[in-house]
C-alpha cells in the first residue's frame, strides 16, 4: 500500500523557511501571501494485509520518527495498491 505522509510545524512554532519564503514571495510581487508554513512530504510503500494496519504502521513511524511530535503535526493518507 502507499502512504502519503504530511508533516508541518504546528500552529504557534517559529517557522524560520515558512517566514523566509513568505519574505521572499511578497519581494517578488506576491502581497497577498501570508501565513506561509513549511512542512514535508514523505511517500512509503508499505507491506500490510490491511488498511488498518497500515494505519497502524505508519502512525508508528510518525510518532517515532517522521514527525517531532513536540513542534510538528502530521496526517496521512493511505491509499490500495
Amino acid at each position: 500500500m502507499r502512504v502519503k505522509v504530511f508533516v508541518t510545524p504546528r500552529k504557534g512554532i517559529l517557522d524560520p523557511q515558512g517566514r523566509a519564503v513568505e519574505s521572499s514571495l511578497k519581494g517578488l510581487g506576491f502581497t497577498a501571501v501570508c501565513g506561509v508554513s513549511v512542512g514535508r512530504f514523505i511517500v512509503l510503500d508499505i507491506e500490510a494485509d490491511s488498511t488498518d494496519e497500515a494505519r497502524q504502521i505508519t502512525a508508528r513511524m510518525c510518532e517515532q520518527l517522521l514527525a517531532n511530535p513536540i513542534i510538528e503535526d502530521y496526517r496521512f493518507e493511505v491509499e490500495n495498491g
